[in-house]
């Protein structure tokens, strides 16, 4: 989810499921520690609980990052063993890493000493892949775990597939290897002490839920972010409380949409990430077009969020 969720991104699913843990996007432990922290690190009160999503394989520049992050305020520090991208395997970091448990174990226990002074030490959590190219073995992916989780990790995110690092595009390593969720299933089973989520081809509440029955929680990405309804779906139905309209929802971001102007920050920045919010509903297109075609031009303002709000009323009425 790099370049996707931001703290606009966050703000916004937030307000859709008020009780979800948020993650940020990947950020590199070189760059918490020697870039722009107020870019890299911003994030707003009304986003926590969320996870600061750390790629590296450093152990002591991830344990200064960890530090950092937890100076910061973030709730938890989730270390990235999943991403197979080039550029993350060109530095020694991603799924890559699941070739490395006892790496990955080090860096955790450098982690995890990082906070230990803390008065609330965050827990440092793994996310990761089934294992790595044509990785077949139960025992090879159930090892990687074991030794993680013998240096004081015990939460792992697992993407219920392999990660291919050499033939298959980012988006194919999230497409083409097959799913297999019931390795995350037989994982808690066999560990029960552990705390399991799935991640990995999750896309409507009842398939979710039904997860729900063997691991401890799900993880959602580009489906909650290109239908992000879906996640004030989940909310409703996991808490039974009533749905909300999409136009409601929407316009409790106002507020922070009204505060970044302010700021100078230009209203593109914001909206992109609210794209996806009449998926699939009459006027969508239209919705998506206007904010699209108006948002970068200068002095847009909640005006045209509005506009494209009646866009989706005007096509419902007409349905």
């Amino acid at each position: 989810m790099m370049d996707w969720t931001d703290t606009h991104c966050r703000v916004f699913h937030r307000i859709l499921a008020p009780g979800a843990l948020l993650y940020t996007e990947m950020v590199h432990a070189n760059a918490v520690i020697h870039g722009n922290r107020e870019r890299l690190l911003a994030r707003d009160a009304s986003e926590q609980p969320v996870a600061l999503q750390l790629g590296g394989s450093d152990p002591e520049l991830l344990a200064q990052a960890t530090r950092i992050s937890a100076e910061h305020g973030f709730d938890e520090v989730n270390l990235n063993c999943g991403c197979p991208s080039d550029r993350v395997q060109a530095g020694r970091f991603g799924a890559c890493l699941m070739r490395e448990p006892a790496l990955v174990a080090e860096c955790v226990a450098a982690m995890r000493e990082a906070v230990a002074d803390l008065a609330t030490p965050v827990p440092v959590t793994v996310k990761c892949r089934l294992g790595v190219d044509e990785d077949s073995e139960w025992e090879r992916f159930a090892g990687f775990v074991d030794t993680v989780a013998a240096a004081g990790c015990d939460t792992f995110v697992v993407h219920a597939r392999n990660a291919w690092l050499k033939g298959l595009s980012p988006r194919e390593n999230r497409e083409v290897p097959p799913l297999r969720p019931e390795w995350a299933y037989r994982l808690k089973q066999e560990r029960p002490g552990l705390t399991i989520w799935l991640n990995g081809g999750i896309a409507d509440p009842a398939s979710a839920t039904a997860h729900l029955a063997h691991v401890d929680g799900v993880m959602l990405g580009r489906a909650a972010y290109h239908d992000p309804y879906l996640l004030h779906r989940l909310h409703a139905a996991w808490t039974g409380t009533a749905l909300q309209e999409r136009g409601d929802l929407l316009r409790a971001l106002r507020p922070h949409v009204q505060a970044e102007l302010e700021r100078g920050l230009a209203l593109k920045h914001i909206v992109r990430h609210v794209l996806g919010l009449f998926q699939g509903q009459p006027g969508g297109r239209a919705f998506r077009r206007i904010l699209s075609e108006g948002a970068h031009l200068p002095g847009a303002d909640w005006a045209l969020v509005e506009e494209a709000l009646a866009a989706t009323r005007r096509d419902r009425f007409a349905a």
